[in-house]
């Protein structure tokens, strides 16, 4: 069925604050899809990002038979198809859960659960076991249901790099614990690792509770007397606390080879991959790992094992289909909205600007918006672009903080291109 969607809430950083329960949620799923200027779009949730190959086939179909053929990938390792027809929500529904793709209806915009990529391939900790089950967790909850599609839960092998996106419940591999953090509190609760997705899952139905009456999607929406009282009911059932304040940066793998290399990793321009390059990650998938996992940046890791000379042939032909294989690659840490035409909020098409204004890689990633509303922009630290009906105004963000830059007036893509590139080398 399709269902048009209210405007989605501005992004914390915009001068819209903090997205509150104003309306029903109005983030898109594979059931409820969204209407944008180039057909209905539709977000396809992959708990941790991790795809077998056969997903992976269903997902393809799945956008040449209902969409545009291309798949895009999210901020969160979700997928979206886009340029869907407005009649295609009960066939699409139905290829999906054939698939396995929809193990729930009621939880389908629930089961947001990023992963650390290299989780178990570069000597990390492994973390399928927890994957799986909060994920089963979460689909046999009834509370959960009423989770919204931004509510974020976290999955950290203890290298930082996911509990740095700011999830809303984080668990980070440590030995034989898991430790518990809620939103970006400085502490967190160790419990024992078999108890970690039953921990997480608590918390999170702790905060609907505590949301009832603050009306807030997310922990960083509720007041911080609300927080703070949310933090005490986990304390009470979670278990002794220790101080580990978030990481402020988060690390994407590297495009190249990991861990021997027991994994290749690439990133996709744009996040946008042509169904020729989606069917070349699935077969490479298939030859080796059989698994392709989904990263928050917008990037894909293919599991091996490979050998030396495999690893280097397939980083060669994923090159050669246009995908990032190495960090030297001029679209290293470029991001942006989907823009003009796809969007009509957007005030020019930024995937363009973005192309013609790629330069040497710079020393931090740069977003580029076509609205105050930053749809899926980074965390951490970026220097952010957004088209304003003047131009582009350019800013150096930092966590919550945003220090103005520059702007550039329109009709100078020169000048655009070159401060753009002196920002990113700040």
């Amino acid at each position: 069925m399709l269902a048009a969607m209210p405007d989605s809430a501005p992004s914390p950083l915009s001068a819209g604050g903090p997205a509150l329960r104003g309306s029903g949620d109005a983030c898109p799923g594979t059931l409820r899809l969204h209407r944008a200027d180039d057909g209905a779009l539709a977000r396809v949730r992959v708990p941790g990002g991790v795809l077998s190959a056969d997903r992976a086939d269903a997902l393809l179909t799945a956008a040449g038979r209902f969409g545009d053929g291309e798949l895009h990938l999210t901020s969160r390792g979700n997928i979206q198809l886009r340029g869907l027809g407005a009649e295609c929500g009960g066939g699409l529904a139905e290829l999906l859960t054939a698939a396995g793709l929809l193990p729930s209806a009621a939880h389908e915009r629930a089961r947001n659960i990023v992963a650390s990529p290299l989780a178990g391939l570069d000597g990390s900790p492994a973390l399928g076991h927890l994957l799986a089950e909060l994920d089963g967790l979460v689909c046999g909850s009834a509370a959960a249901a009423s989770l919204s599609g931004r509510f974020l839960f976290a999955l950290d092998d203890g290298r930082g790099d996911v509990d740095a996106l700011g999830a809303d419940v984080t668990l980070i591999a440590a030995g034989d614990r898991c430790l518990l953090r809620i939103g970006a509190a400085d502490e967190v609760f160790r419990v024992p690792s078999g108890e970690g997705p039953r921990a997480a899952l608590l918390a999170a139905e702790a905060f609907l509770r505590a949301a009832r009456d603050a009306g807030a999607w997310r922990v960083k929406d509720l007041p911080d007397d609300v927080q703070a009282e949310l933090i005490r009911t986990v304390r009470a059932t979670a278990g002794p606390a220790v101080h580990r304040p978030r990481p402020r940066t988060a690390t994407p793998p590297a495009p190249g080879a990991h861990g021997s290399p027991n994994a290749i990793s690439v990133d996709v321009p744009l996040g946008r991959l042509t169904p020729a390059q989606w069917r070349l990650l699935t077969e490479t998938a298939r030859r080796y790992g059989n698994e392709l996992r989904l990263t928050p940046w917008r990037g894909i890791v293919v599991p091996g094992p490979f050998a030396h000379d495999e690893a280097v042939e397939a980083l060669r032909t994923l090159d050669a289909a246009g995908l990032i294989s190495a960090p030297d690659s001029p679209w290293t840490g470029v991001g942006a909205c989907i823009g003009h035409p796809g969007c009509a909020k957007s005030l020019s098409d930024v995937r363009a600007e973005a192309g013609a204004a790629v330069g040497p890689v710079g020393r931090l990633p740069v977003y580029w918006s076509g609205c105050e509303r930053r749809c899926g922009h980074p965390h951490g630290e970026w220097i952010d672009v957004v088209a304003t009906p003047d131009g582009h105004r350019i800013s150096h963000v930092r966590g919550e903080r945003r220090d103005p830059w520059t702007t550039v007036r329109n009709g100078d893509p020169a000048r655009l291109a070159a401060a753009v590139a002196e920002a990113r080398a700040l």
